[in-house]
C-alpha cells in the first residue's frame, strides 16, 4: 500500500462520542414533543459526532463528479454507447443561460447552493481544455473486467488519492458536505461485480438494469460479471477494486476518505457510490461513521449495500441517474437536521415548561 494511503486511512478516526451524548441530550430538551423530527433528530446527532459539536454548522456543500470509461462497455453491458460519457462530461462543463453546466447535477447544485467539481479519471476520448476540468486520468479507460483486470493495484491507488486531492482543494474552499459524484457508461457493472464479491452474494442479487436494459441485455450484463468473478476469488479491498472497478469508482473512494480524514460528511448518492463506500469501509471501518446515504435508489444492489453498511437511506424517489444528483437533493434534509439541533431553542432557553 501507497505510504500516501496509508496515512490517509490511518487519520480516519471515530466520530466524537462525546459531542454525539451533548446532542443527544440537546435533542431531548428541543421545543417539540420527542421523537417529532423523525430521522432528522438522528441525522442531527451523527453530523455532531462528525464535525465535534453539539450544534453543527455544515454550511458548505460540494459534489465531485468524477467520469471515467470501462472497458466492459463494450461488451454490450449499457442501453447507451461510450460516446455518452465524454459528451456528458463536456455536457458538466458547458456554459448556460442558468450558469454553468447543463446536467441535472448542475441544475440541482445550483437550486441548494452547491460547487461541482469535474475530474477526468480515465475518460476514452481526447477531452478538450476547460479550466474548471480536472485532470487525473493515467489511461483511456480501463481494461474489460470480464477479461482481465480493470486496472492494476498501482493505479487504483492513484486514482484513490487523485480523489482525495479534489477533496482537499473542495474542503479548502469552504465545504463541510461533500457528495462524490461519477459518470462513466456501463459503470453499474462494476458496481455490481463489486458489491457481489464484497458481500459474497451472486451476481444476479445485485445487478440491475442500469440506463435501462432489457431483460435480455440484464441477462447478459449478470453473466459478463459472473465471468469476471469466476477470473479470481480475491477479497483483498484493495485487489477487488483492482479487478473489478473503475478509475472514477476509485477516484470516489478517495474523496470519502479525505472527508473522514478531515471530519466532514459525506452523502451518498446511489449504488456505484455504495460499491465505493463497501471498498472504503472495508479498508477504513470508522468510515462508515461519516456517510449519510441519500436514498435508495432503483439498483436492487442498493438495498443490500445500505443493509450491509448499517445505513438508513433519506428517502425513496427510484433514482437511477447517478452524477450525486440524488446526494445534492439530500444535502438541504441534512443541513436542515443540523439547523434545527444548533438553531431551536430549549425549554429552559424558551421559557416553555417542559414535558
Amino acid at each position: 500500500m501507497l505510504p500516501d494511503l496509508t496515512a490517509l486511512l490511518t487519520a480516519i478516526q471515530p466520530a466524537d462520542a462525546d459531542a454525539m451524548g451533548r446532542a443527544r441530550a440537546r435533542q431531548a430538551q428541543l421545543t417539540k414533543p420527542a421523537g417529532a423530527l423523525g430521522d432528522l433528530e438522528e441525522l442531527s446527532v451523527r453530523l455532531a459526532g462528525v464535525l465535534g459539536s453539539e450544534r453543527p454548522d455544515p454550511r458548505g456543500v460540494a459534489v465531485i463528479v468524477a467520469a471515467g470509461d470501462h472497458g466492459v462497455a463494450r461488451a454490450g453491458v449499457s442501453a447507451y454507447p461510450p460516446e455518452v460519457t465524454p459528451a456528458m462530461v463536456a455536457n458538466f462543463l458547458a456554459d448556460t443561460p442558468a450558469g454553468p453546466g447543463g446536467a441535472a447535477v448542475n441544475a440541482l447544485a445550483r437550486a441548494v447552493g452547491a460547487r461541482v467539481y469535474v475530474m477526468d479519471a480515465g475518460v476514452n476520448a481526447e477531452l478538450p481544455e476547460h479550466p474548471a476540468l480536472v485532470r487525473a486520468a493515467l489511461r483511456r479507460g480501463t481494461h474489460d473486467l470480464s477479461v482481465q483486470a480493470a486496472m492494476s493495484v498501482d493505479e487504483a491507488q492513484a486514482l484513490i488519492l487523485a480523489g482525495a486531492a479534489l477533496a482537499r482543494r473542495a474542503i479548502e474552499d469552504g465545504a463541510v458536505v461533500l457528495i462524490p459524484g461519477e459518470m462513466g457508461i456501463g459503470n453499474t457493472t462494476p458496481a455490481a461485480a463489486i458489491t457481489a464479491r464484497l458481500l459474497g452474494l451472486d451476481a444476479a442479487q445485485v445487478t440491475g438494469r442500469g440506463t435501462g436494459v432489457d431483460d435480455a441485455r440484464l441477462a447478459h450484463k449478470v453473466a459478463v460479471i459472473r465471468t469476471a468473478l469466476e477470473r479470481t476469488p480475491t477479497t483483498d479491498p484493495l485487489e477487488v477494486l483492482a479487478e473489478f472497478g473503475g478509475f472514477e469508482i476509485a477516484a470516489m473512494l478517495g474523496v470519502m476518505l479525505q472527508a473522514a480524514a478531515s471530519r466532514r460528511a459525506v452523502i451518498l448518492d446511489g449504488f456505484v457510490e455504495g460499491s465505493a463506500a463497501l471498498i472504503g469501509v472495508t479498508l477504513a471501518p470508522h468510515l462508515r461513521d461519516y456517510l449519510f446515504p441519500a436514498g435508495e435508489c432503483a439498483e436492487i444492489g442498493h438495498a443490500a449495500q445500505l443493509a450491509h453498511l448499517g445505513l438508513k437511506p433519506m428517502f425513496h424517489l427510484n433514482l437511477r441517474l447517478g452524477e450525486g444528483t440524488g446526494g445534492v437533493l439530500a444535502a438541504p434534509i441534512l443541513l436542515g437536521a443540523a439547523a434545527t439541533l444548533r438553531e431551536m431553542r430549549t425549554f429552559a432557553e424558551a421559557g416553555v415548561p417542559g414535558a
